[in-house]
């Protein structure tokens, strides 16, 4: 690695990966337009979705190359935006105090919020990161 740091890691990329027909593991990863793809197609009808379960090692190498580690982790945040995305958690972690409490009250801004979290999520850490 370039950078020197471990910012994503393959057993949360494959932990996604087994939803990964929804585009989780190719979001988490930093590739926000196929993920989406992955999410309409169901993982490219399932096909694409298997030749990923040997892609991920390379995806791993790609992001942790491009994204900056810092005090906010990569993977804690992805986790809590997965699967407490609507309560504002991933966010709060990521001391975004206001609109963490915002999402929690409005179901994460009705899913609109959250969509816009799984396009830009890898980026908002990787500022935060950067300037601290």
């Amino acid at each position: 690695m370039a950078n020197g740091y471990d910012t994503h890691r393959k057993t949360i990329g494959y932990i996604l990966w087994v939803f990964g027909f929804t585009g989780a593991h190719r979001f988490y990863y930093g590739k926000p337009l196929s993920g989406t793809i992955y999410f309409f197609t169901l993982g490219l009808l399932l096909i694409g979705w298997i030749v990923d379960f040997f892609l991920i090692p390379s995806m791993d190498r790609k992001a942790d190359l491009r994204f900056k580690a810092g005090e906010v982790d990569y993977n804690i945040t992805w986790i809590l935006l997965t699967f407490l995305g609507l309560f504002g958690v991933h966010r709060m972690y990521m001391g975004k105090w206001i609109s963490g409490i915002l999402y929690l009250f409005t179901g994460g801004l009705l899913g609109i919020g959250i969509i816009y979290d799984f396009w830009t999520l890898n980026d908002q850490i990787n500022l935060i990161n950067a300037s601290g």
